[in-house]
């Protein structure tokens, strides 16, 4: 990367357009939008156009993107491939009762590359792929718990978020967390079905499942948790989740909806997980929805009504569309082992820059995640587990600043600062993510800050 220096920040962009859309929304939907991940401070940015690795909105603002529709774009927007399949296809139907060839070919696809895939299920988003996952671990194994990693994000299933919240006044006991609702009104039956236990804590997840292991189906994990704080695996921790599931008589469920884009093997191949099941999304759809279910033929065999009704039904007027399936193919296909390795090298410069600006500086923050992922914590130790990264007040405002610092100087980085790349971007780009980060380091409200620590 080029000698990186400080520059003024630029002009602030302008907001009338999407202003004028957002006082529209508010009048059709709650709170102005339909996404409760939209940032709306001081309103929305509503989006025109993608092109490669940037966006435009409707006042013509063009943004580096590194939210890539939360992870899902990993050659950016526009993908000519992608885009000249799908506008052939439209022609010929979108959406069939009957299956299509498509739908075999990027199942042959995504067996031929991840080692724990034998048979394959196809759905239409990652929170209909974790929640069969479930469901087929319970079909599986005739039981009904699920246990899981606190503050994980697992996508909107009953069984799969509770306990994906929490905060030092409701998460309880270090040795023994609490299942936190994720919404007012959860019924306290799943919260009984649902056991958390800490990321990285091999004496929590024994004692855990000690308890509660007779009646667990699955240990849902995400071999590296975005929301938790994009925190780094500790090889032991996966051999113990490996070995306390073969003890119990219980499936390892790897949600890779996310992280699936850390290898040409996907996730749980990078960090010596071997799952039963293993839940897709978001990049096999290339940009359409998707999601995906597979394991190994013994464990999906709950899914085949070859033989009467199946243990699992399981169905979807959109699943395995010609339109996603086509789609995800060719994205896919372009994301050989060569593209992987290179975007995972990029992953890594820019992380490396970044702890070098934190370094040269001395500022109170890390810098966590792999492959094509990386997270800003205004903290100086890199967290662990979901209650070491949690934000206390002043590091919420500093996260804030910085986002804020970001989208002011043309760069969208996601709440959390927690950011994906894509095969569109480049080095020039790379260097104005350091660039903008060396710049906010220097700013007088993050000298402001450590003079008062």
């Amino acid at each position: 990367m080029q000698q990186r220096q400080n520059t003024p920040m630029a002009r602030p962009p302008s907001h009338f357009r999407s202003s004028h859309f957002y006082n529209r929304g508010r009048r059709v939907f709650p709170a102005g939008v339909t996404r409760v991940t939209v940032d709306r401070e001081p309103t929305p940015l509503y989006i025109a156009r993608g092109e490669g690795a940037h966006v435009i909105d409707v006042d013509g603002n063009r943004f580096l993107d590194l939210n890539n529709n939360f992870t899902t774009l990993i050659h950016g927007h526009g993908f000519l491939p992608v885009a000249d399949a799908v506008g052939d296809l439209l022609h010929r139907g979108t959406c069939f009762s009957n299956p299509t060839e498509h739908e075999i070919a990027l199942a042959e696809l995504l067996i031929e590359r991840i080692p724990a895939l034998e048979h394959v299920r196809f759905v239409n988003s990652g929170t209909e792929a974790v929640m069969f996952a479930i469901k087929a671990a319970r079909a599986y194994t005739g039981r009904p718990g699920v246990v899981r990693i606190e503050g994980a994000y697992h996508g909107a299933y009953d069984w799969a978020e509770a306990g994906q919240s929490g905060s030092p006044v409701s998460w309880g006991p270090e040795s023994k967390p609490v299942t936190v609702a994720a919404y007012h009104g959860m019924p306290s039956s799943v919260i009984s079905d649902v056991a958390v236990t800490r990321f990285n804590d091999i004496a929590g997840l024994t004692r855990l499942l000690d308890e509660v292991g007779h009646r667990t189906a699955c240990i849902l994990i995400d071999p590296m948790p975005s929301r938790a704080g994009l925190l780094a695996p500790r090889p032991d921790f996966m051999a113990a989740v490996q070995s306390l599931a073969r003890q119990h008589g219980l499936l390892v469920v790897a949600d890779e909806v996310l992280n699936l884009r850390q290898s040409y093997r996907g996730a749980s191949a990078r960090y010596g997980l071997h799952p039963d099941l293993i839940a897709c999304g978001k990049i096999i759809g290339g940009g359409f929805p998707v999601g995906a279910i597979g394991g190994s033929r013994d464990v999906m065999t709950v899914f085949a009504n070859d033989k009467g009704r199946p243990l699992l039904p399981q169905g979807g007027t959109f699943s395995a569309n010609p339109v996603s399936m086509v789609a995800g193919r060719i994205a896919m296909e372009a994301m050989t082992e060569e593209a992987f390795e290179a975007l995972d090298a990029f992953g890594e410069a820019i992380r490396a820059s970044l702890r070098e600006e934190i370094d040269r500086t001395g500022a109170s923050f890390s810098v966590t995640g792999a492959a094509s992922l990386f997270r800003i914590h205004p903290k100086k130790t890199e967290p662990v587990d979901f209650r070491s990264g949690y934000p206390n007040g002043a590091e919420s405002a500093v996260s804030k600043a910085l986002c804020d610092h970001f989208l002011q100087n043309g760069i969208l980085l996601p709440n959390g600062a927690a950011a994906c790349l894509s095969t569109a971007m480049t080095a020039s780009d790379a260097d104005t993510i350091v660039n903008t980060f060396a710049t906010f380091l220097s700013s007088p409200f993050v000298h402001g800050l450590e003079a008062a620590q």
